[in-house]
């Protein structure tokens, strides 16, 4: 289905952003990209010291200011933690290349000898004409990794394009956070409100109490949220229309590709999707909060 300007309409956008972002996501779990995180010298035993390199690296050895700004919800604290040491433990070319071995081995791990099938290609090159279709202006995540040279392999072709879609729905987001007036700690304790994750989950994020309970007792007094943190009929509202302007924002590449090619794509990639799922390497509960709208 089309909307009326002749792009895919949101619901479809949406349904396409789930189908994609566990190819993508997969990076950040992955024991066989933990180990060249390990190689290259950053600690493994939890996520964040490899996460936050390989993520900006295609930003270039920037500062922690500039990555707090990209990544928006996540502490500056935070990110400084990291990234004020990733820089002098590897520079972004290599974190770039490990991550390409890394998403290979994982891949090829999770789908055997279908890493190499026809319709793995097949469903690679469609993804491909989306993010070479994607718009950057404005989007420094999606204008960074869209940067860089495309990978031979299809299957590698395929993450690359799930990660160029993903950072641009991402920096899309931001701006419809920005729109609502929802800042980096108001964006989370606004979304956990509507139960797309758990408190505990969101605090992984790296906000003290005071500042979740200040960001709270915001939204409080713009309605948006009980006392105890629940999301009113107002603050659902506002979450849904986030939600639409980020589908809204997203919808652009995707009209490249006639409905018919959109169909073929969600049914070439449906077996990895799921390979991906039941591998037990993404969590059960992530900040995502797909399906929460």
């Amino acid at each position: 289905m089309v909307n009326h300007d002749g792009g895919p309409e949101q619901g479809r956008v949406r349904q396409l952003w789930h189908l994609l972002e566990p190819l993508h996501a997969v990076v950040y779990y992955a024991p066989e990209v933990f180990d060249e995180a390990a190689a290259l010298g950053y600690s493994v035993e939890e996520r964040w010291p490899a996460y936050f390199p390989f993520r900006a690296a295609p930003l270039g050895p920037v500062g922690a200011e500039s990555v707090s700004s990209a990544f928006y919800s996540f502490s500056p604290r935070m990110v400084a933690e990291h990234i004020d040491r990733a820089w002098k433990i590897a520079d972004p070319e290599a974190l770039l290349q490990a991550r390409v071995r890394g998403i290979d081995r994982t891949y090829r791990a999770l789908f055997g000898d279908r890493t190499d099938s026809a319709e793995l290609a097949e469903g690679a090159a469609l993804a491909r004409r989306v993010a070479e279709a994607a718009n950057t202006a404005g989007r420094p995540l999606a204008a960074a990794n869209a940067a860089l040279d495309w990978p031979e392999a299809p299957h590698l072709q395929l993450w690359h394009a799930a990660t160029l879609l993903r950072e641009h729905r991402g920096d899309g987001h931001i701006a419809a956070l920005q729109v609502a007036g929802l800042d980096p700690v108001e964006s989370l304790v606004s979304f956990a409100a509507i139960g797309a994750a758990s408190v505990e989950r969101f605090g992984s994020r790296g906000w003290t109490s005071g500042e979740w309970a200040d960001a709270r007792a915001q939204l409080a007094d713009r309605g948006l949220v009980d006392a105890d943190g629940t999301a009113t009929e107002s603050g659902h509202e506002l979450r849904s229309t986030v939600e639409e302007h980020t589908d809204r924002l997203a919808a652009a590449p995707w009209r490249v590709l006639s409905g018919a090619e959109t169909d073929r794509l969600v049914e070439l990639l449906g077996e990895f999707w799921v390979a991906v799922l039941s591998s037990g390497l993404l969590p059960s509960e992530t900040t995502l909060g797909i399906g929460k709208v």
